[in-house]
């Protein structure tokens, strides 16, 4: 793929992230339980993973969490999603090489290091480790989340295949 085309392959999966970010904001989706979201917008992260590989999404998760949180949020919220994803995407490209884990598996994995590491920059940004004990209910929940997201990233990287560019084409055949 060439550096352009990538370029502009980054720029459409971080606005579709960040489109699914502030959509499934507001979907209230578990009342009364704080902090709990699927995480749609990972959906586009699990897929760049596995279709443009790790550096490309660690930029389009850390773009879109910049973004919204400029955009939606404020510097807490960005801290919590940052923790989160470094937590995540750390486990789910060490996770991925392993050959009988699925993108389900590997999305799930990110699913809960996500609620793992926000807890954590919540303990540390509170300077209290009792908020540890909401992990019996996010882990849970992360990884029926995680399943989902894995589900239908699974889906979107067998059916909508990373296109090569025609030039290339061209040249591995002639």
């Amino acid at each position: 793929m060439s550096n352009n085309r990538r370029i502009a392959y980054r720029g459409c999966l971080l606005a579709l992230a960040l489109v699914l970010s502030y959509l499934e904001s507001l979907i209230p989706v578990f009342y009364g339980i704080p902090g709990i979201r699927i995480g749609l917008a990972n959906i586009v992260t699990v897929y760049a993973l596995y279709n443009l590989g790790a550096i490309d999404a660690c930029f389009i998760s850390a773009g879109r969490i910049l973004l919204s949180a400029l955009l939606f949020g404020n510097v807490t919220t960005m801290l919590y999603s940052l923790a989160g994803a470094a937590f995540s995407l750390t486990v789910m490209l060490l996770a991925k090489p392993i050959p009988k884990l699925s993108s389900m598996g590997v999305s799930i994995l990110g699913g809960l290091f996500h609620n793992i590491g926000q807890v954590v920059a919540a303990a540390f940004l509170l300077k209290t480790g009792g908020i540890l004990s909401y992990l019996t209910v996010l882990l849970p929940v992360g990884a029926i989340a995680g399943a989902l997201i894995g589900i239908l990233a699974g889906i979107l990287i067998n059916r909508v295949p990373l296109e090569e560019d025609e030039d290339e084409e061209e040249d591995e055949e002639g």
